[in-house]
């Protein structure tokens, strides 16, 4: 290990050796591709950087040398079908070893690439490609993509259309054009403060908005991987992420490379819990991040008979973690489970970095990358105990935070302006300076003029015994404003009624104070979720809304 991250950052510690500031230093030209894969690949080519299976056994390795090299070839490929800097490109892959050599080759030539999920209708893919001007598509053949693209109508831009795996009359074959290609790419010159990547982020109403990150945002996840994941050079890191949310570049690209780190990607359709500790087990997996949500699955599925003991380091990201969670995998493995928060728009800015104790359920504090408060609605700042919105310094634009909403000046000025970027989120702060998630400034139930945190009832509900997962949204009432309401799985044994009904009303009113306990309550066989396991609490609330208009609640 060369100790490359080192080149880029200059970090200061106190004397408990507990990371206090950290400043990122680069050249105007940096690039992850040319300065990160092909610096390791040149000086240590031989260095795992990705190990690929999937449920059928197949396994592929690639070395740095080899992503350099396949990099090199995409990127002679993409210029040769007449993409360049600027371009943007849809990015449709699922967990697929051409996801990382697509990346790197699209920041080599300067194009900006737009990942997103598999789960894109016919109209999303308009949505998107009018919206962005999208020049190409690179997605895969599977989950019905092609085909919801090629029934796409009024979307000029869209001029070249490539498919991996396998061949599609009217497409590229990426596969088999891409390794006619040469492996000789000279250096083209892209600025730091061009743009890179972009996301489509849904919110709780309206069309996806278009983050828009420039160069500097992958070297503004090294300290993602380096403190808060404690990344292992020497080890293998899993993130579990779909390439088409933000999160996979979080914790299987960026970050991880610059650690020198080699990445897991297992290409599964459906989470089940066992087959990832079987992953654990034999690719003997040293750190592992996914959504608290799994480690619940992980616990409820039973961790008997899986050796475990190759994980040195877990981390939870995605939604607030319930302490029964914390405490359970503890209690399992001896491994705490480190919280960390941060959004599309930026890398973690509030965690529970490397030698900080964390308590159960808190965010951790401000990550040293940022600078970052709980403000009032005023823009004074809170008090530790009282509940605000957390903000984010923009002026200057720190290394990781989102250069803007993508043709969209009005939102963009709505969340960054007097040099704070807002984020919408609401926590508070405790005496200590640990960060306490309330939740989603739209999420946040208003209740007869109370403020109620879904994910503080979630943390009750969860430790009855007949609940499995559950999730708290608000629900229209005309006299209330809004109803506190539980949708809840139940464990096995267990049968939906009123009078268990009843008995978790009052459950939660014993444990937190009675105004927040769940005035309505639905049993369901289990909670809408998205490919990486993350509850769409939008998607309940959005049918609880309907049935409102419809008189029906």
């Amino acid at each position: 290990m060369r100790g490359i991250n080192e080149r880029y950052v200059d970090e200061t510690y106190d004397e408990k050796g507990l990371l206090v500031k950290y400043t990122l230093k680069y050249p105007d030209n940096f690039n992850f591709g040319y300065d990160i894969v092909d610096d390791i690949a040149i000086n240590d080519p031989q260095r795992l950087a990705m190990i690929w299976t999937n449920p059928a056994g197949e396994e592929r390795r690639y070395t740095f040398a080899d992503i350099k090299r396949l990099s090199d070839k995409t990127a002679n490929y993409l210029m040769s079908l007449g993409i360049g800097k600027g371009d943007m490109v849809l990015t449709i892959l699922k967990r697929h070893y051409q996801f990382w050599y697509v990346s790197v080759a699209l920041h080599k030539i300067g194009a900006v690439m737009v990942p997103a999920t598999f789960m894109l209708t016919k109209g999303d893919i308009e949505y998107r490609v009018r919206s962005a001007s999208i020049k190409a598509i690179i997605c895969t053949d599977e989950n019905g993509v092609c085909e919801s693209t090629d029934e796409a109508t009024d979307i000029p831009s869209l001029e070249t259309k490539i498919v991996v795996n396998h061949p599609r009359e009217g497409w590229h074959f990426f596969d088999e054009e891409m390794e006619k290609a040469s492996e000789k790419l000279d250096r083209i010159q892209t600025n730091v403060k061009e743009p890179l990547l972009m996301y489509f982020s849904s919110g709780t109403s309206g069309y996806p908005k278009m983050v828009l990150h420039d160069h500097l945002y992958s070297l503004g996840h090294l300290s993602t991987a380096k403190h808060w994941q404690n990344v292992d050079p020497e080890g293998i890191h899993l993130t579990i992420a779909d390439t088409g949310w933000g999160k996979a570049v979080w914790g299987k690209l960026y970050g991880q490379w610059m650690m020198e780190a080699a990445v897991f990607v297992y290409d599964y359709e459906k989470f089940e819990p066992h087959e990832i500790m079987n992953i654990v087990e034999k690719y003997r997996i040293t750190s592992l991040c996914c959504p608290p949500t799994m480690f619940r699955m992980f616990i409820n599925a039973g961790l008997e008979g899986h050796d475990l003991s190759s994980l040195k380091y877990c981390c939870i990201a995605g939604e607030a973690l319930n302490p029964d969670v914390f405490y359970n995998w503890k209690q399992a493995t001896g491994i705490s489970l480190m919280e960390g928060f941060g959004q599309t728009e930026t890398t973690c800015t509030v965690c529970n970095i490397k030698g900080m104790v964390p308590k159960p359920s808190s965010m951790g504090k401000p990550s040293p990358q940022y600078n970052v408060k709980i403000v009032d609605r005023d823009g004074a700042d809170c008090p530790p105990g009282q509940t605000g919105e957390i903000v984010i310094a923009c002026d200057p634009k720190p290394p990781g935070l989102m250069m803007c909403y993508y043709r969209n000046e009005e939102k963009t000025r709505e969340a960054m302006h007097d040099g704070w970027y807002h984020t919408g989120d609401e926590a508070w702060m405790d005496e200590d300076g640990y960060y306490w998630y309330v939740g989603r400034i739209d999420d946040v139930i208003k209740s007869s003029g109370y403020k109620i945190s879904p994910f503080e009832i979630e943390s009750v509900l969860v430790t009855h015994p007949a609940v499995l997962e559950c999730a708290v949204t608000g629900v229209p009432d005309p006299v209330r404003g809004q109803l506190v309401k539980a949708t809840v799985v139940l464990r096995d044994g267990y049968e939906p009624s009123e009078a268990l009904m009843k008995e978790l009303q009052n459950f939660v009113k014993h444990e937190t104070a009675p105004y927040k306990y769940p005035r309505a309550m639905e049993f369901v066989k289990e909670l809408p979720k998205t490919t990486n396991g993350k509850i769409k609490r939008v998607e309940i609330r959005n049918k609880d809304k309907k049935k409102a208009e419809d008189g029906m609640l």
